[in-house]
């Protein structure tokens, strides 16, 4: 489907742009994810909680889990060092999960690859284009995270 596809002002072709960008960076994160034996649920844990702390529940309702699933997620990711679960700073009753330097250290890596396989797209952009985009796409992304992630602390 073309931009102009769509000369009522509709935004079908926008919404169909995005869904297209979203499956091609899904597959990117996809198999970055696998090759260091991660699933793509544990990546975006990984993601969340790169320079912030969250409730259990706060992070099962954003990646639409149930409580025991990401028990078990965080359990798992415990026992290889990327994840900590350890009282919350204003309500001690309240149990956070952080990650660790080591979860740190392997995000940081991933970002690194995910930015070299994603390159031959983006460096099709003019600098211009891209800091178009990235000033488009900002409103879209600033009411995402204000929806689901706004109840986390930052670190």
């Amino acid at each position: 489907m073309t931009p102009d596809a769509h000369p009522d002002g509709s935004t079908e072709a926008l919404e169909d742009a995005l869904i297209r960008i979203a499956y091609y960076v899904v597959g990117i994160l996809t198999r970055l994810g696998a090759e260091h034996d991660l699933s793509l649920t544990q990546l975006r844990v990984l993601g969340i909680l790169r320079d912030r702390r969250g409730r259990m529940t706060d992070l099962a309702a954003y990646l639409g889990l149930d409580k025991s699933t990401m028990s078990g997620l965080v359990d798992r990711a415990e026992r290889r060092g990327l994840l900590a679960r350890g009282k919350n700073p204003e309500d001690g009753r309240v149990v956070d999960v952080f990650a660790t330097p080591a979860g740190l250290e392997l995000f940081e890596r991933l970002y690194r690859e995910f930015r070299s396989a994603l390159a031959p797209a983006t460096g099709r952009l003019t600098p211009e284009q891209r800091e178009q985009l990235t000033r488009l796409l900002a409103p879209i992304l600033d009411e995402a995270e204000q929806a689901t992630i706004r109840p986390m602390r930052a670190r």
